[in-house]
């Protein structure tokens, strides 16, 4: 089989998916700990923001090392909706004309949910940037360009946008926990030895990286953060 078609295969498909997971557990990992940057104040928070920014300087000017990454970032989303929403088809074709009902079989609920949890964390992704990075007036009216805490902190003082966030940091844990899991078994890192430390790894991010996330919302809620 010719390397150039490898994409065409579910094989190739999932390393595709499984590729570009890691790519994105790396980016939210990274985004959690930069937004817990907002419990060191204001100063300290605007500081890291602008700092993204200026990565990279002075080989990198401003803007560009972020650029490149978020170029990365979008191409690594693009394609893991591409192969999932491919594979989900493929499935489909395969299954027989009279297989009238639908069996969950050695399947928890993370994995039940993987495709509308990934749906779901698309839509708020795509809110989520509206409201904290292009500042559409029509979902965050107290938006103002270079002051970030400022926009996090009044985003999340309304109760209806912190409940959406909470739902979709929900969805993230489902789905880091059989993402990661899968991403290992796909690239061929898990056998039996292995699986009871993957799957805690799987479990630590699950847990570790919502929590990270809520806790902000949840603090500007509580009045800690304001």
């Amino acid at each position: 089989m010719q390397a150039a078609a490898l994409y065409r295969t579910s094989i190739g498909k999932k390393a595709i998916m499984a590729v570009s997971g890691v790519i994105w557990i790396g980016y939210v990992v990274m985004h959690m700990y930069g937004n817990l940057k907002a419990f060191l104040g204001e100063a300290a928070f605007n500081h890291y923001a602008e700092g993204l920014r200026e990565m990279g300087a002075p080989i990198f000017g401003h803007l560009h090392l972020l650029t490149v990454a978020r170029i990365l970032f979008v191409v690594s989303i693009v394609l893991h909706v591409w192969a999932a929403l491919s594979l989900t088809q493929q499935a489909r074709q395969a299954r027989p004309q009279n297989y009238a009902t639908r069996r969950v079989v050695q399947a928890n609920y993370a994995s039940v949910t993987m495709r509308y949890g990934g749906v779901v964390i698309l839509l708020f992704l795509l809110l989520h940037l509206m409201q904290l990075t292009w500042g559409v007036s029509a979902v965050h009216g107290e938006f103002i360009p270079g002051e970030p805490y400022h926009n996090l902190v009044t985003n999340f003082q309304s109760l209806p946008v912190t409940l959406v966030y909470l739902v979709a940091v929900v969805a993230l844990g489902l789905h880091l926990f059989h993402g990661t899991w899968s991403m290992f078994q796909t690239l061929g890192f898990n056998n039996e030895r292995m699986d009871r430390l993957i799957r805690g790894l799987a479990w630590a991010l699950a847990i570790l990286v919502p929590v990270g996330f809520a806790s902000v919302p949840i603090a500007v809620q509580l009045g800690i953060l304001s």
